[in-house]
C-alpha cells in the first residue's frame, strides 16, 4: 500500500472517529454540566499522554516554551467542546455534525479578514457547495424553514461553538511553531484547556458531579478520550505530512455521511430521504477538494 492511499485511509478513519464523537457527546449531554464534562475529557486525555511526553528529554524541555501559546489556543478548543455538550441537549448529533462542515468556509473567511489570505475562486465555490449542502440537511430540504431561518436553540449555540473552533484554527496558524513536537503541543493544549474549564467551574460555582459518569456514560467518555482525542491526533498528524492540511480538512465534509452511517449501524436510526441529497453533496465537496494541489 503506497503512502498516499494509506494517508487517505488514515484520515478517513479519523473522520469516522470524529463523527462518533458527536454520538458519544449526545449520550453525555445533560448528565453533568458541559464545563465539568469537558474538564473530565481533557484531564483523562493529558494523563494518558503524560508518560509519552515525559519519555523524551527534548520534549520535556519544550513544555515550558509551548505552554504559554497553548494557553491561548486551548481557550477556543475547550470552549468549543463545552458548547457542543450544551448544544446537544436541544439538538441532534446529525445537526451538529452538519453544522461542523461550515467550519472550513468560516475559517477561510476569517483568514481573509484577519490574515489577508485569499480564497481561490474554485475553492470558494466548493465551500459554497459544502455550506449549501449543510443547510439542506439542517433544514431538511424545506425552503420555508430556510427562509424563516428556524434553527433551534442548540443549533444556534453550536454555530457559536463553530466560530470558536475557527478561532482555534486561526490561533494555531498564528502561534504554532514548526519546532513544536505535536505530542507536546497536544499535551499542553489539553492541560491548559483543563485549567480553563476548572476556572469556569470555580467562577460559576458548578459541581464536578463526576460520580454520575458510569456504565454507558463512562464508555462514551472513554471513547472521547481515546478515539476522538488521542487517536485522531496521531492519524491527522501522519496523514497531514503526506496530503497537506487543506486536503485533510476537506474530509470534514464527510461528517454528515459518517454520522448517518453510524446512527443507522449502531442505533437503527433512519435518515429522512429528503436530506440524502445534501449528504451526498457534502461528500462531493470532499472529493473536489482532493483535486487541489498540496500546500
Amino acid at each position: 500500500m503506497n503512502d498516499l492511499l494509506k494517508s487517505h485511509l488514515m484520515v478517513l478513519l479519523a473522520t469516522f472517529f470524529i463523527a462518533g464523537s458527536f454520538l458519544a457527546s449526545a449520550r453525555l449531554a445533560g448528565v453533568i454540566n458541559p464545563f465539568s464534562l469537558t474538564l473530565m475529557r481533557f484531564v483523562a486525555s493529558f494523563v494518558l499522554l503524560l508518560p509519552l511526553v515525559l519519555s523524551r528529554r527534548d520534549w520535556r524541555r519544550k513544555i515550558v516554551t509551548v505552554l504559554p501559546r497553548a494557553t491561548v489556543i486551548s481557550f477556543f478548543y475547550a470552549m468549543f467542546f463545552a458548547c457542543l455538550f450544551e448544544a446537544l441537549k436541544t439538538t441532534t448529533s446529525l445537526n451538529t455534525g452538519t453544522l461542523y462542515t461550515l467550519v472550513p468556509f468560516m475559517t477561510a473567511l476569517l483568514c481573509l479578514v484577519f490574515l489577508r489570505q485569499p480564497i481561490g475562486g474554485q475553492t470558494f465555490l466548493i465551500y459554497i457547495l459544502g455550506a449549501a449542502s449543510a443547510c439542506w440537511v439542517i433544514f431538511e430540504g424545506q425552503l420555508d424553514r430556510l427562509l424563516a431561518f428556524s434553527l433551534n436553540q442548540g443549533d444556534w449555540l453550536f454555530l457559536g461553538g463553530s466560530l470558536l473552533i475557527c478561532g482555534y484554527s486561526l490561533s494555531m496558524k498564528l502561534l504554532y511553531r514548526r519546532s513544536d513536537p505535536m505530542p507536546v503541543l497536544v499535551f499542553c493544549i489539553l492541560f491548559t484547556g483543563a485549567l480553563w474549564m476548572g476556572t469556569a467551574l470555580l467562577v460559576l460555582g458548578y459541581p464536578l458531579d463526576w460520580h454520575n459518569i458510569h456504565g454507558e456514560h463512562l464508555a462514551a467518555m472513554s471513547y472521547l478520550v481515546v478515539a476522538s482525542t488521542l487517536m485522531t491526533v496521531y492519524l491527522y498528524q501522519r496523514s497531514t505530512v503526506v496530503l497537506g492540511p487543506r486536503r485533510v480538512m476537506a474530509y470534514i465534509y464527510l461528517n454528515p455521511a459518517a454520522i448517518a452511517v453510524l446512527l443507522w449501524w449502531f442505533e437503527g436510526v433512519k435518515i429522512p430521504t429528503i436530506v440524502l441529497p445534501g449528504i451526498v453533496a457534502c461528500s462531493l465537496a470532499t472529493v473536489l477538494l482532493q483535486r487541489e494541489p498540496r500546500s
